[in-house]
């Protein structure tokens, strides 16, 4: 996957409520539920059921630190 599809993925997914998995480090994951609201060129954010925000890049996406779960 490159990054132009990357970025074609993830706008396609703009606004749907998603449940999120992050490989953070030393093999932590963090798993968490929202909805991506913004893209822009570097990053993407995504809000979560509690009204926090977090920005990924999209090289997380690539690099498949960042996945969807559903």
């Amino acid at each position: 996957m490159n990054l132009n599809l990357a970025k074609e993925f993830i706008k396609s997914h703009l606004n749907i409520y998603h449940v999120f998995q992050y490989k953070g480090s030393r093999n932590q994951i963090e798993e968490f539920s929202g909805r991506i609201v913004d893209c822009y060129s570097s990053i993407f954010l995504i809000q979560m059921e509690n009204n926090m925000y977090k920005s990924f890049s999209y090289n997380d996406f690539i690099a498949k630190f960042f996945i969807f779960i559903s």
